[in-house]
């Protein structure tokens, strides 16, 4: 059994900070491992970067994150990451990472994602330039994420994104954004490899629960939608998806 911590969009600022460090030291009667759904600033600046490292980093569990688009936006991603890293929080982005747990090994799979829309409702790789760069950049980070997952050798595989797989965890949000909020390419990049669990934050607004079309679920973490510090996944090591249990 390996359990899960995950959560996402908690936007830190100096006004935020403290404000989930009392359950945060609950973690290791809870989980097993903490992961960080994207969107962990407000702005993307490394100050903010300074916030999340005093809430989240050195916690008594392991830490693995994602970036979202607001730790994008001030253009200092080199900064936060290295502010993360010195805090022992795992960042990844088209890579991975394999965590010995009690429990078993434990393999996660992280990018951040990008836009483009879901089955029958999606962009194309057609006509300006500027549409064809949107659409190839979700898809070179759905491959990446492909081959991140591909190359896990764990028995417990997570995938963990900012952007969503599903658009039922969109279910809440406007449906004129949802081609901003996610795309088909990562469900496709997640049913290629034999995957436990995905997460991911971004939609405020939108449901926790949704299901890839080849039966991984789903579950979308942001802080909005989840309404406590963190929601807990348990995981059983080669026993089928529809045996497994979350709470």
């Amino acid at each position: 059994m390996i359990r899960i911590a995950a959560v996402g969009d908690v936007h830190m600022d100096t006004d935020v900070v403290g404000r989930f460090r009392p359950a945060l030291a609950q973690l290791p009667d809870q989980a097993d491992v903490l992961l960080l759904a994207g969107d962990l600033t407000r702005h993307g600046t490394e100050s903010e970067a300074r916030c999340v490292a005093q809430e989240f980093g050195n916690l008594a569990v392991p830490v693995v994150a994602v970036l979202g688009n607001h730790d994008h936006h001030c253009d200092e991603v080199p900064q936060l990451v290295k502010v993360l890293t010195d805090a022992g929080i795992t960042v990844l982005e088209g890579d991975g990472v394999v965590l010995d747990r009690p429990g078993g090994r434990l393999g996660v799979a992280g990018v951040k994602g990008f836009g483009g829309g879901f089955a029958g409702r999606c962009a194309s790789r057609f006509g300006e330039p500027e549409m064809k760069a949107f659409v190839s950049t979700t898809a070179e980070s759905a491959d990446r994420l492909r081959s991140a997952l591909a190359e896990l050798d764990c028995d417990v595989r997570v995938a963990l994104t900012h952007y969503a797989p599903v658009p039922e965890t969109l279910a809440g949000e406007p449906l004129e954004i949802y081609p901003f909020l996610g795309s088909y390419l990562l469900a496709e990049a997640i049913d290629a490899v034999p995957t436990d669990l995905a997460v991911h934050g971004h939609a405020h607004f939108g449901s926790e629960r949704g299901t890839t079309p080849g039966g991984v679920r789903v579950r979308n973490v942001a802080h909005p939608v989840i309404k406590q510090a963190y929601s807990v996944f348990v995981l059983h090591p080669a026993v089928p998806v529809a045996n497994r249990s979350d709470r």
